[in-house]
C-alpha cells in the first residue's frame, strides 16, 4: 500500500483538475494527524516528535527549555490541522483520542506552571527572544479566526490561569519585522477577551509593521521572501477581520490595501499544476504561502483571484507533497522540501516545524457556500497562455515572475539579495527544478560561480592594501574554492523588455567594483537568453550552471553534447535542460553532484566554464541560452539554435561600453545596453 495520501472518490465535477473538494481537505487533515499521532500514546502524552539529527534543535546539550520549545512548537503547529477539524466537528477523533480533549489538556498544561511540559516564564530565562513567541502568534491567529476550536471549552478560571503565561510572552521582547506580528496577535487576543494589555506597545508594534511595507504588497523581511505573503498578509488579514477593523481601523485599512495589491500577482508564483517554488529560507514550510488563497476570500473587496483557480492552485500545491512517500520522515513531514535534506533547513527548526505548511487549512473556516468551495476548478491564465511566456515585474521588491506556457513551470527571478545564500542568490528559481546547494568545486546549479586565480589571492597576500606592502587577512585556502555572488542588485527593465541585474562576486571594500557581472536577460518560451558582461578585474575562473537534474532511482541523467552548436543537453524521465553558449565561454561540461539536490542524493549539472589568466583581463560579453522541458520530447535542431545573430558593440550609441544587438530566430530583436547600470542599482 502506498505510504502517502491518496484521494478517495475524487470529485471530477467540481474539481476536474485535482479531484480535491472540501471533504478531501478534511480527509487530508485527518490523514496527516493520524500519522502524527503515532507518536502519541494517550491523551496524557505531550506532542513530542523524535529529534532529527543535524543542525536543527534541540541539540543533545540543549537546556530543558529548548526541549519544551520543541514540544510546544509541535503542539501548536499540528493544531494548524486540528483546529479547523475541531471547528467543523468537536467530536473528531484521531487514533481513538478526541482532538478537542487532547489539545485543551495539552495547551492548559503548557500555559500553567507545575506540569512537566509547561512553558517557562520569560523572566526565568536570559533576556532574549524565544521560539515560544512565534508559536503564540500561530496559535492565537487560529483562535482569533476559530475560537470555538479551543478557547470556548475552557472554564473562566482556566482561562484566567492561562492568561498569566500568555500575557507574559505577549508583552515580552520580540525581534525585528515579522516577529512583531506574533506579539500583535497574542496581545490582540488577550484584549479581545477582556484581559488588560499595554495598548501603547500594541500600537507601536503595528506602526513598525506598517513601516516595513515596500510596495506591490511586499514587506521587507531581512530580504524579500515568502514571509511577506504568509505572515504580513495571511496573519494580518485574519487580524483585520477579527480585531483590527474595529479597534485599529486606520491601520487595518492600510494592511487591507497592501493585501489586495499582493493578490494581483499571487497566482504567478505557482506552476500550472499548483507547484510551489522552492525559494527563500524556511523551505520546510513549503505550502504555507498557499494560505493566501483562502485569505483572498476574507478580504472586504471582491476576491481578487478567481475562486476555481484559487482552489486548484491551493490543492495542487498540497498534492505536490502529501502524495509523495519521500515527503514523510518518522511519519511526519520531513525537514526538507521533498525528502529530508540537511542543507535546506535552518537551526531554528525542529521536527514539528514543517506543520506550518498546513496554514492553507484555514480554508475550512470559510463557509461551505463560499465560492472557494463551490466554483469549478480552472487553470486561469494558463488556459490562454499557449506556448508563450509571460512576465510580471514587481519593481519594489525587485522580483520578476515568469510563467512558461510551454512547460507549465513558473519562475522567480530575484533582484534584491544582500548576501550569499542559495535560498536567495540563485539567478532564477523554477517550480519544476528545485534548487541545488552550492558546489565549492564549481558548476553550481543556476549560479555564476567564481574563483580567483589572482596570484596574490593564491599566496594569501592582501590584495586591497598591497600598496602598503603588508599582508592582512586574505585566506589563501578559502580562495581556492568557488564562491557565489555576495549580493544581487536589481537594475530594472528597459523598453524592449530586457531585465537588468548585477551579481556582485565580492563586496566592497574588497575591490567590489572589480568583481561585477552585469546581467541582461531576455525571456523566451521555456527559458532565457542571457547576455552578461564580466567586469572581473584580475585573473579568474568562472562557471555558469543550469538547473540540476536529480537521478531518479539512482539512474544518471542522459547527457548529449553538440560541439558544432556549442550546446549540451541533459535529460531524465519527464524533464530535461539545454545549455547553448554562442559567445564568451571556453567550453561546456557536466558533472555529478552528491548531497546537493532537493530530490535525490545525486544529480547532474551541465555548465559553461571559462578561465582568464591575464593580469588585467578585458571586459567580455557572454551569451548563454538556458532552456528547460517538462516532458520527454527530444531537443530539435531548431530549439538548440534560438539565436540568429549577435552583434557585439564596443561602444553603444548611448556611450555605454560593450553592449550588443541580438536577433533571435523568432525574428525578435533586442539591444543590450548597460549604460549607467551602476547608477540604476536598487537593492
Amino acid at each position: 500500500m502506498k505510504k502517502a495520501f491518496e484521494i478517495e472518490n475524487p470529485d471530477r465535477t467540481r474539481s476536474p483538475l485535482t479531484g480535491m473538494a472540501r471533504r478531501h481537505y478534511i480527509d487530508l487533515a485527518k490523514y496527516l494527524l493520524e500519522r502524527a499521532f503515532t507518536h502519541v500514546d494517550s491523551i496524557e502524552t505531550p506532542m513530542n516528535f523524535p529529534v532529527v539529527e543535524g543542525k536543527t534543535y534541540p541539540q543533545p546539550d540543549a537546556p530543558d527549555w529548548r526541549y519544551r520549545a520543541a514540544e510546544f512548537e509541535a503542539l501548536e503547529r499540528t493544531f494548524t490541522l486540528a483546529g479547523p477539524l475541531i471547528h467543523l466537528d468537536p467530536e473528531t477523533t484521531v487514533k481513538g483520542i478526541r482532538l478537542r480533549d487532547y489539545y485543551c489538556l495539552q495547551f492548559y498544561r503548557a500555559f500553567t506552571q507545575g506540569h512537566p511540559n509547561s512553558i517557562p516564564y520569560p523572566e526565568d530565562l536570559p533576556d532574549s527572544n524565544y521560539q515560544f513567541t512565534c508559536e503564540f502568534g500561530g496559535l492565537f491567529k487560529t483562535l482569533l479566526l476559530m475560537p470555538d476550536a479551543l478557547w470556548t471549552y475552557f472554564t473562566q478560571e482556566q482561562k484566567d490561569e492561562m492568561a498569566v503565561t500568555i500575557s507574559k510572552w505577549a508583552h515580552h521582547r520580540t525581534t525585528q519585522n515579522n516577529w512583531r506580528i506574533f506579539n500583535i496577535i497574542a496581545l490582540s487576543f488577550l484584549s479581545k477577551y477582556g484581559y488588560p494589555i499595554d495598548e501603547d506597545l500594541l500600537e507601536s508594534h503595528l506602526m513598525w509593521v506598517v513601516s516595513y511595507h515596500s510596495g506591490d504588497g511586499w514587506y521587507l523581511e531581512q530580504t524579500y521572501n515568502y514571509y511577506s505573503i504568509s505572515l504580513f498578509i495571511v496573519y494580518t488579514t485574519i487580524w483585520n477581520r477579527t480585531f483590527g477593523d474595529t479597534r485599529y481601523p486606520g491601520i487595518s485599512a492600510i494592511i487591507e490595501q497592501s493585501a489586495c495589491r499582493l493578490m494581483e500577482s499571487i497566482t504567478s508564483f505557482f506552476g500550472r499544476d499548483g507547484y510551489i517554488n522552492m525559494w527563500s529560507r524556511s523551505i520546510c514550510y513549503r505550502t504555507w504561502v498557499s494560505g493566501a488563497f483562502p485569505v483572498s476570500f476574507m478580504l472586504k473587496s471582491d476576491p481578487p483571484v478567481d475562486a476555481g483557480w484559487a482552489r486548484r492552485l491551493c490543492s495542487g500545491s498540497l498534492l505536490q507533497f502529501v502524495a509523495r512517500e519521500d515527503f514523510y520522515f518518522n511519519d511526519i513531514p520531513s525537514l526538507g522540501f521533498y525528502g529530508r535534506k540537511e542543507y535546506m533547513v535552518q537551526n531554528y527548526s525542529c521536527a514539528g516545524s514543517p506543520f506550518l505548511m498546513f496554514l492553507p487549512f484555514i480554508c475550512l473556516a470559510l463557509p461551505e457556500d463560499s465560492p472557494f468551495w463551490t466554483s469549478t476548478e480552472n487553470d486561469g491564465f494558463w488556459e490562454t497562455l499557449g506556448n508563450r511566456s509571460q512576465r510580471v515585474v514587481l519593481e519594489r521588491p525587485g522580483l520578476v515572475l515568469v510563467n512558461h506556457g510551454l512547460t507549465g513551470a513558473s519562475e522567480i527571478i530575484p533582484g534584491k539579495v544582500y548576501y550569499d545564500d542559495p535560498n536567495y542568490s540563485k539567478l532564477v528559481y523554477n517550480t519544476h527544478f528545485p534548487w541545488e546547494d552550492h558546489n565549492p568545486e564549481g558548476g553550481t546549479a543556476m549560479e555564476y560561480s567564481f574563483r580567483s586565480l589572482d596570484p596574490r589571492d593564491v599566496r594569501g597576500d592582501d590584495v586591497n592594501f598591497y600598496l602598503t606592502g603588508k599582508s592582512l587577512q586574505n585566506d589563501a585556502v578559502k580562495n581556492k574554492a568557488f564562491t557565489i555572488s555576495q549580493s544581487m542588485l536589481y537594475n530594472g527593465t528597459d523598453h524592449g523588455g530586457v531585465l537588468y541585474r548585477q551579481a556582485i562576486m565580492r563586496k566592497p571594500p574588497n575591490n567590489g567594483v572589480g568583481y561585477i557581472i552585469d546581467l541582461a536577460e531576455i525571456t523566451v518560451p521555456g527559458g532565457v537568453v542571457r547576455i552578461d558582461r564580466t567586469r572581473l578585474a584580475f585573473e579568474y575562473e568562472l562557471t555558469l550552471g543550469h538547473f540540476g537534474l536529480p537521478h531518479p532511482d539512482g539512474t544518471a541523467a542522459q547527457v548529449r553534447e553538440y560541439p558544432d552548436r556549442k550546446a549540451i543537453t541533459a535529460s531524465i524521465p519527464g524533464r530535461s535542460v539545454a545549455l547553448i553558449a554562442p559567445l564568451g565561454w571556453d567550453r561546456l561540461a557536466y558533472m555529478t553532484h552528491c548531497g546537493r539536490n532537493a530530490e535525490a542524493d545525486e544529480s547532474t549539472v551541465v555548465y559553461a566554464t571559462k578561465t582568464r589568466t591575464a593580469k588585467n583581463p578585458p571586459m567580455e560579453l557572454m551569451v548563454t541560452v538556458m532552456l528547460h522541458k517538462t516532458d520527454d520530447s527530444p531537443w530539435t535542431d531548431e530549439e538548440l539554435s534560438p539565436v540568429e545573430s549577435v552583434e557585439v558593440c564596443k561602444l553603444m550609441p548611448s556611450g555605454s561600453a560593450l553592449g550588443a544587438r541580438i536577433t533571435l530566430k523568432s525574428g525578435d530583436k533586442y539591444e543590450i545596453d548597460f549604460k549607467d547600470i551602476d547608477g540604476k542599482r536598487m537593492c
